[in-house]
């Protein structure tokens, strides 16, 4: 099968170079099937699990597409080289070429599809590289937001949102959590605002900062479910009053249990208070004082007899 498909992909190779060829009769390059006849050559070779071959072949496709000026072509057929970097185990090599393709979908007219091609890179990288993703997730809203998508910018905030706590980047996730809240602000998904509001108020606490977990909590609360407000409303007297057994009862809430993954992992990392440590007096060295003076005075009145 391997070898059937590499002798397919080497006479496509042969076809393509002979369609950029010119000559007295053909004096303009084909770049038209050039670009196609190459994209099926990197398609079998991939088959064939010749990766670097394949990779050639969609690379000298993107030039023929871009000398057509064929720029969603060009773009695809670098989506297509990122699938090989993940093939070949060299995903943190894609950034390059998922920029590369989002400024081709952008060139093309579609802001849509530049987006989609970086949180598809995003969703490949997660696991393995999550500064990575995180890069391709803000480019993503960056380019999104150029067209004022307000719902599609949502869902890709909550990305970056939930990314920024899984790499503790709490400073970064406060600040992302309140552009997340205003983007939901401006669709009045007020349901969705409720929970994220339960979500930064524990980034809030994860910093050591009650304060303005506190006042994260006057200015959106009222976007909460009536459990939401209830557990909250406990959960910051809890620290306003050092008391780490109900902050730990809170923080273990079921619906913060079945939050995202990310949240509820936050919420069992949050440090609790500790109150005042109130010192135990030294019982024993106050026995021992008592027992001496006790023995002097008994020595004092035999002496007296």
């Amino acid at each position: 099968m391997a070898s059937k498909k590499i002798a397919e992909a080497e006479e496509l190779v042969r076809m393509a170079e002979k369609s950029l060829k010119v000559s007295l009769l053909k004096w303009a390059p084909d770049y038209d099937s050039a670009a196609d006849e190459y994209s099926k050559a990197g398609t079998a070779y991939r088959i064939a699990k010749s990766y670097e071959k394949s990779k050639d072949c969609f690379l000298k496709a993107i030039e023929c597409y871009k000398n057509n000026k064929s720029w969603f072509h060009a773009a695809k057929s670098y989506e297509q080289i990122i699938l090989l970097m993940k093939d070949m185990d060299r995903l943190s090599e894609i950034e390059e070429y998922a920029n590369r393709a989002c400024k081709l979908y952008q060139q093309y007219g579609s802001p849509e599809a530049a987006a989609a091609a970086l949180d598809k890179a995003a969703k490949l990288t997660e696991q393995k590289h999550p500064e990575m993703a995180l890069r391709f997730y803000q480019h993503s809203l960056e380019v999104i937001l150029i067209e004022d998508s307000t719902r599609q910018a949502s869902e890709i905030a909550s990305k970056i949102s939930r990314t920024l706590v899984k790499l503790n980047k709490y400073d970064e996730a406060a600040q992302a959590l309140k552009k997340e809240i205003g983007l939901n602000m401006k669709t009045e998904s007020y349901g969705q605002i409720g929970r994220l509001v339960v979500a930064l108020v524990l980034v809030q606490l994860a910093r050591g900062d009650s304060v303005e977990a506190e006042k994260a909590f006057r200015e959106w609360g009222n976007c909460c479910e009536r459990e939401e407000v209830g557990t909250l409303q406990t959960l910051l007297q809890a620290f306003d009053e050092e008391d780490s057994e109900v902050a730990q009862k809170m923080l273990g809430s079921p619906f913060i249990k079945h939050m995202d993954v990310e949240y509820a992992i936050l919420a069992r990392k949050i440090p609790l208070p500790q109150g005042i440590q109130i010192e135990k007096p030294n019982t024993q060295g106050a026995n021992e004082t008592v027992d001496a003076v006790n023995s002097v005075e008994e020595e004092d009145e035999g002496g007296l007899c």
